[in-house]
């Protein structure tokens, strides 16, 4: 299996996200977004972002682990941010790069209203693609 990130140079190079990835696998692996919760279901870290991102891409990681899978055959996540401005990025980028290192899959990051649960600030789903 294998990711090839592309960033083409007619566009913007980003420096968190690929623009493009081109996954050669044979197993697709699609992970339900992972909200901030410990393993008893409850709400880690109320009303601070960082804290629960941190715990959103753990589940993510733990997520991946039990589909046989890891962060390296990630190709595409998304994440969702309650009431998202500008200034959550390097708290979100903190928490990602803890699960992802210096991969760079593609990513949407979309702001929304409010998420499953009351108190929940951030959700991260992933698509994956695996040799097996």
């Amino acid at each position: 299996m294998a990711l090839e990130y592309l960033n083409p140079a007619d566009l913007p190079t980003p420096q968190t996200y690929s623009h493009v990835v081109i996954g050669t696998g044979t197993r697709l692996v699609f992970i339900a977004g992972q909200e901030p919760e410990d393993e008893r279901g409850d709400l880690v870290g109320p009303g601070d972002l960082a804290a629960q991102a941190r715990q959103a891409f753990a589940n993510l990681g733990r997520a991946l682990a039990a589909a046989g899978s890891g962060p390296e055959e990630v190709a595409k996540i998304t994440i969702y941010v309650v009431g998202f401005q500008r200034e959550h990025i390097p708290v979100i980028e903190e928490a990602r790069v803890r699960l992802f290192g210096e991969l760079k899959p593609a990513d949407a990051l979309i702001g929304v209203e409010r998420l499953g649960g009351d108190g929940y600030l951030i959700e991260v789903e992933a698509f994956a693609v695996s040799a097996g």
